[in-house]
C-alpha cells in the first residue's frame, strides 16, 4: 500500500505502526533451548561437544522459522574451535505465541552463544584462564581450509592471534583489580566466533549498466529507492573500480522487478552475493565493449584496451569512450545480462571482550568496557564496516539484558 501511494502520488510516503501493529504483524528474534556438554581431558581440549536444542517456531510458520534453529545454528554450533566429536540433536516445534523470523544474524549468535558459554564454564571448573582453554581449542592456521562438524569450510582465521590484540586493547590484566572494588563486581567474558555469509551458491545476476550518460530514467518515487545498509553506495564503490569511471556516474537500480531479479537482502548475503554480481556483470560489460570498440575501430578484439571508460587499439591513439559506444546501441544502451555462482561464503570473524558490572545488592548490571576486533577482509567501505560492527554491539548488549517477551499462561504478553 505504501509503495502503491508512493507511485500514485509521487512523493514519499511513511506508515509507522503502533506496538499492537507490531505484534500482530510482525516476528520474535530468537527462540532456542538448548542444553550443551563437553568433554575435555586433562589439559582442557575437548574431546567430545554434544547439544540438544528445541527451537519455538511460534504459532505460525515464517519463511525462516524452521531454518534458523534446524539449518543456519548448527552452521556454526563448533564456532571456531577444532572439536573432533561433535553430536547435534535439533528440534523445531510449534508454539503458541507470535511466529519467530529472522533478526540480525538469524541463528548463529545462539549458535555459538551456545559453545563459548561452555568454554567459560569449563574453563571455571577445572581452574584455566578463559582465554587458555581457547587458546586450545581453536582452530589452527596451518588447519585452514578447514571443514566443520556439518561440512562448512572456513576459508581463513587467525582466531589466537585476533583473541591477543583484543585482550590488550581491553586491558585484561586489569580486571582482577577492578574486581576489588567495594559494592561492586565485575566480570568478563571473550568470545570470538566466526560469522557465515549465507547461500553456500548463489546464483547472481545483474541487468542494464551503462545507457546515455549512465542513467536510466526512472519514477521519481524510487529513484533512491534502498533499505538503509548503503548498498547503493558499495555497489557503486565497486563498479566505478571496475569500469575505471567517476563514481556520479553511476545509479544502483533497487527494488525494480522490471530491472532485476532475486529476493533482494538477506541473511548477510548482500557483498557476498551482490557483489560479486557487480564483478561478473563489470566483466562481461567490459567484454562486450571491446567486441563493440573492435568494428568501431576496425581492430582484433585482442588488440582492444580497457581503461578508465576508454577502449584504445593497443600502440595507437584510436579509441573511443565507453559512454559513445552505448550512444550508438538501439535505445542508446549497452546492457548484458550476467550470471554466476559463488562458490562459497566467506567467514568474517572476531573477538569480543566484555566487561559487566553487577551490583550485587540490587542485581542492575552495567557494561563498563566493550572491546572488539574483527577480521572483515577487504572492507570496501570502513565506515559502513564500523558501523555494522557498532549495530551487532548494540544489539547484542540490548539482547543480553534489556529485551524479552513474556507471556502469561493465557497467551497474553
Amino acid at each position: 500500500m505504501v509503495a502503491y501511494a508512493a507511485v500514485k502520488l509521487a512523493r514519499k510516503v511513511r506508515w509507522r505502526g503502533d506496538r499492537t501493529d507490531e505484534f500482530v504483524g510482525g516476528t520474535h528474534g530468537r527462540d532456542l533451548t538448548s542444553t550443551g556438554e563437553f568433554a575435555l581431558d586433562a589439559k582442557g581440549r575437548v574431546q567430545a561437544y554434544r547439544v540438544r536444542s528445541v527451537g519455538g517456531t511460534g504459532a505460525y510458520l515464517t519463511g525462516a522459522g524452521t531454518i534458523i534453529p534446524l539449518v543456519l545454528g548448527p552452521f556454526v554450533q563448533s564456532g571456531v574451535y577444532d572439536l573432533p566429536l561433535v553430536h547435534y540433536e535439533v528440534k523445531a516445534v510449534m508454539t503458541h505465541t507470535a511466529p519467530v523470523g529472522a533478526y540480525r544474524g538469524a541463528g548463529r549468535p545462539e549458535g555459538v552463544f551456545i559453545v563459548e558459554r561452555l568454554m567459560d564454564a569449563a574453563a571455571r571448573q577445572i581452574g584455566m584462564d578463559p582465554r587458555a582453554i581457547r587458546k586450545v581449542n581453536y582452530i589452527k592456521p596451518a588447519q585452514l581450509p578447514y571443514t566443520n562438524a556439518v561440512g562448512q569450510v572456513y576459508d581463513s582465521g587467525a582466531f589466537a592471534h585476533m583473541l591477543e590484540r583484543a585482550s590488550r586493547l581491553s586491558d585484561w590484566t586489569a580486571l582482577p583489580r577492578a574486581r576489588r572494588r567495594p559494592g561492586r563486581r565485575a566480570c568478563s567474558t571473550a568470545a570470538a566466533s566466526p560469522v557465515i555469509s549465507n547461500d553456500r551458491r548463489a546464483r547472481t545476476y545483474r541487468k542494464g549498466q551503462p545507457a546515455r550518460d549512465g542513467r536510466r530514467a526512472r519514477h521519481p518515487a524510487f529513484r533512491h529507492a534502498g533499505d538503509g545498509q548503503g548498498l547503493q553506495t558499495t555497489y557503486s564503490q565497486m563498479i566505478a573500480e571496475s569500469l575505471g569511471i567517476s563514481i556520479d556516474k553511476i545509479d544502483v537500480v533497487q527494488g525494480d522487478t522490471d530491472l532485476a531479479t532475486g529476493f533482494g537482502s538477506v541473511g548477510s548475503r548482500s557483498l557476498f552475493v551482490g557483489g560479486t554480481a557487480v564483478a561478473v556483470s563489470s566483466n562481461d560489460l567490459i567484454a562486450k565493449a571491446r567486441e563493440k570498440a573492435s568494428n568501431m575501430l576496425e581492430a582484433s578484439v585482442e588488440d582492444i584496451e580497457y581503461r578508465d571508460g576508454w577502449l584504445t587499439v593497443v600502440g595507437t591513439d584510436k579509441r573511443i569512450g565507453l559512454f559513445d559506444i552505448a550512444k550508438k546501441e538501439t535505445g542508446a544502451r549497452l546492457s548484458v545480462d550476467s550470471e554466476g555462482e559463488v562458490d562459497g561464503p566467506s567467514w568474517p570473524n572476531g573477538t569480543h571482550i566484555c566487561e559487566v558490572e553487577i551490583d550485587p545488592e540490587t542485581g542492575v548490571s552495567r557494561v563498563v568496557r566493550y572491546t572488539t576486533v574483527d577480521d572483515v577482509g577487504v572492507a570496501v567501505n570502513p565506515m559502513l564496516v564500523t558501523g555494522q560492527v557498532h549495530g551487532g554491539v548494540a544489539q547484542g548488549i540490548g539482547q543480553a539484558l534489556y529485551e524479552g517477551v513474556t507471556y502469561d499462561p493465557k497467551g497474553s504478553c
